[in-house]
């Protein structure tokens, strides 16, 4: 089969396309012919050496993919050759077939062209294990997203407005901000030009927001401290802002407030807090309102798998909104 390669660790130049041997689903996984992928930061990370698959987990990178399944492997109930699916990947999706854990599927959604189903899972799956199994986001709560116009942004938005909650998010770009608001955010910000903890400040009446989810890390995390409600909760899912800060906890502590950090590749397949529970709760709470079309994949735009350079740098100098993805079509 042919895959996207990596010529040692680099800049989207050392991104390649060429022949790789097919893999061998293992007990309990089905091979899934794949009709798109898409791009996401870790894959950046990961291609710059920053960010090594997991133990056990293909080289190749991609995080979901869709398509149809052409092989079952021992002891897979449940799914059949010929199902169309999506799938979260802890590695392999920008490939023509990839191996995956069974409980790691999700069926393609009524209504969604399959192609654009390799939008949903890496994103849906990580907002809503973040949002709402740990932080616990609830009907009125306030609800800060950083990045709102990126892949996890504007699903995070859709979410929680559907949950309730008043959507504050930062964007760099007014059409972004534009956008944003279109897909259910109450309050846009402009982090070029306003400070946005004075700002959720002024939106919340001095009081904060109960949730935020971050994908800054270092650069932001004593000021997301600061925006924190008390009892407010503060997920940290990304470090494009630097891996180090300091934390003031007694402003912490004062607010009773928590922070976490968490990763969804790392997670075991099944378990507890596996990714399996992850993609169950998901296709159970979520699934169907993407049916319904009540939330719904962003896609900026589709190019050839061949293409994951160009792809690398869209995603890089962050010229998107939404999804970028890439198709094993020439």
């Amino acid at each position: 089969m042919r895959a996207v390669t990596l010529d040692g660790a680099g800049g989207p130049e050392v991104l390649g396309w060429g022949e790789v041997p097919d893999p061998d689903p293992a007990p309990g996984e089905v091979l899934v012919d794949v009709v798109a992928t898409a791009v996401n930061r870790a894959d950046l990370l990961q291609r710059a050496g920053f960010y090594p698959p997991p133990r056990g987990a293909s080289e190749i990178l991609g995080l979901e993919c869709s398509g149809v399944i052409s092989e079952v492997g021992e002891g897979v109930t449940g799914w059949k050759v010929g199902d169309e699916v999506c799938a979260l990947l802890s590695g392999g999706g920008y490939a023509e077939r990839v191996a995956v854990p069974a409980g790691q599927l999700l069926p393609r959604p009524a209504g969604v062209e399959l192609a654009t189903a390799a939008a949903l899972p890496e994103v849906v799956c990580t907002v809503w294990s973040n949002v709402f199994m740990l932080a616990g986001l609830t009907r009125g709560d306030n609800f800060l997203v950083h990045g709102g116009a990126s892949g996890i942004g504007t699903m995070a938005i859709q979410l929680a407005a559907r949950a309730g909650a008043r959507v504050l998010t930062t964007a760099g770009t007014q059409a972004k901000l534009d956008v944003c608001r279109e897909l259910g955010a109450d309050v846009g910000i402009n982090y070029h030009d306003e400070d946005f903890v004075e700002r959720v400040r002024e939106e919340t009446d001095g009081a904060g927001v109960d949730v935020i989810l971050d994908n800054m890390g270092a650069k932001y995390l004593s000021r997301n401290v600061d925006a924190l409600a008390t009892g407010g909760r503060l997920v940290c899912i990304g470090m494009q802002g630097g891996t180090k800060a300091e934390i003031d906890l007694g402003g912490l502590m004062r607010k009773r407030g928590s922070v976490h950090a968490t990763t969804l590749r790392a997670r075991p397949a099944t378990g507890p807090g596996s990714k399996a529970e992850i993609v169950a709760a998901v296709r159970h709470d979520v699934w169907p309102d993407v049916e319904r079309g009540v939330i719904r994949p962003i896609v900026d735009r589709r190019l050839p798998m061949a293409r994951a350079a160009e792809a690398h740098r869209v995603v890089d100098a962050s010229e998107h909104v939404g999804k970028v993805l890439l198709l094993t079509g020439d």
